[in-house]
């Protein structure tokens, strides 16, 4: 008997290659199998559904009838509200407006085009402390702690102080990624362990950055005297964890997708080297052929909606498949060929709508220039497992692991 197609998308056994699944699901654009999510996967109707305001991801507007197989794995535990990603208007619209003043324009125009030195810098940094170029793990030696690396300078966490903070980090984002050879109880015990002391370590961070703030955005967020008046400590904590993770989990990813993607590609990877510029379309076009998060489960109707004929009643889980939508042929010409000169790229690998990904600009700047980098200093690099190992994440697919060779690191 052949296993749903539900189920063969949790199967890790098709965590390396979904497509050939997204394509079959995209036969039916709403698929609902039994009492579970009402699955969607065409471009349009996802797009649309991103915009539409009777569409809630709190999830204390789901039927407590309503069956979700990702529930548990997208929940943020622990004694934290829901963050803003959590949340709807006007809730939502406050608190990321709040978060988005010491961030992003009109109030912090230059904060993350401000900070590509910096970034250049960690780059450079961690390409020459790869050591034997003969074999090495892209994710363990560069993807991974770029960005932690960069969240804990945006946020002001001191220097001494990120090693503990990267650790608290990798459980908390472990917990995400479902491990079916380990023992739930104990593993559940460690991720709420490092939730509380992540928690009641950035407590105390906001305490002094309220007696004496600085230039960071913690300091900004803790001191804010806006239109909006100011976080409670409580919505500051869930804000911060939400930064910390949301800001490096996508961006590990898609910097480690990319380079798989590139290394499959060889051709595209020249052209790279040559021409530093072309990082800008080359990670568009990856967030549309490979995006970081495949799918948005945990959505339901705030009331009955119908999509393409299927009656969809309210407080029914709501999934929508982002990596589906981007290989939809209705909207992409040739849509599994990779290819950076796409003209018309609008693709939904950061989302859309008021949830679109908060830390996009940083995201796309991380990768372009992690990407560019890599491809001019690493000579011949090369591939040592295709497909690499993944990680048991069906929602923030990736490889666990990349082992790459190569035969030196330029200066």
């Amino acid at each position: 008997m052949t296993p749903s197609l539900l189920h063969q998308i949790l199967d890790y056994a098709n965590r390396a290659d979904p497509y050939p699944i997204y394509e079959e699901l995209r036969k039916t654009p709403v698929h609902h199998e039994a009492d579970g999510p009402y699955v969607v996967s065409t471009y349009y109707e996802i797009r649309s559904l991103l915009h539409d305001p009777r569409i809630s991801s709190d999830a204390r507007n789901l039927a407590s009838t309503a069956r979700d197989p990702l529930a548990e794995s997208a929940q943020e535990e622990g004694a934290l509200p829901p963050s803003f990603l959590r949340l709807d208007p006007p809730e939502h619209d406050r608190l990321r407006r709040m978060t988005n003043r010491p961030f992003g324009p009109p109030h912090s125009p230059r904060r993350v085009d401000g900070m590509r030195g910096e970034l250049r810098g960690i780059v450079s940094g961690l390409i020459d402390g790869i050591g034997d170029p003969g074999r090495f793990d892209l994710v363990e030696q560069f993807s991974y702690p770029f960005p932690v690396t960069v969240i804990c300078r945006l946020l002001g966490v001191p220097r001494e102080d990120e090693a503990r903070f990267h650790t608290w980090a990798d459980t908390i984002a472990a917990s995400l990624d479902p491990d079916p050879d380990a023992d739930p109880a104990e593993r559940g015990k460690e991720s709420h362990e490092a939730r509380m002391q992540l928690g009641l370590y950035l407590a105390g961070l906001i305490e002094e950055r309220r007696k004496k703030p600085g230039d960071d955005m913690l300091s900004q967020l803790a001191t804010a005297q806006g239109p909006d008046g100011t976080m409670t400590t409580m919505e500051l904590l869930s804000t911060a964890a939400l930064l910390l993770i949301a800001g490096h989990e996508t961006t590990v990813n898609l910097v480690t997708n990319g380079m798989l993607t590139l290394l499959r590609n060889p051709d595209v990877l020249r052209r790279l080297r040559a021409e530093p510029r072309l990082a800008v379309p080359i990670v568009e076009e990856l967030l549309r052929f490979e995006p970081p998060v495949q799918l948005v489960p945990q959505r339901t109707p705030l009331a009955d909606i119908e999509i393409r004929g299927v009656a969809i009643p309210k407080g029914a889980s709501l999934w929508l498949v982002l990596a589906s939508g981007n290989r939809d042929p209705q909207r992409f010409e040739n849509p599994d060929r990779f290819d950076p000169d796409r003209r018309d790229i609008q693709h939904l690998g950061l989302g859309s709508g008021i949830h679109s990904c908060f830390g996009a600009p940083l995201a796309r700047l991380e990768a372009q220039l992690a990407l560019s980098e890599l491809a001019r200093r690493l000579e011949n690099p090369r591939l040592l497992e295709d497909p690499p190992p993944y990680r048991q994440n069906a929602v923030l697919r990736g490889p666990r692991h990349l082992p790459l060779g190569c035969d030196g690191i330029r200066p």
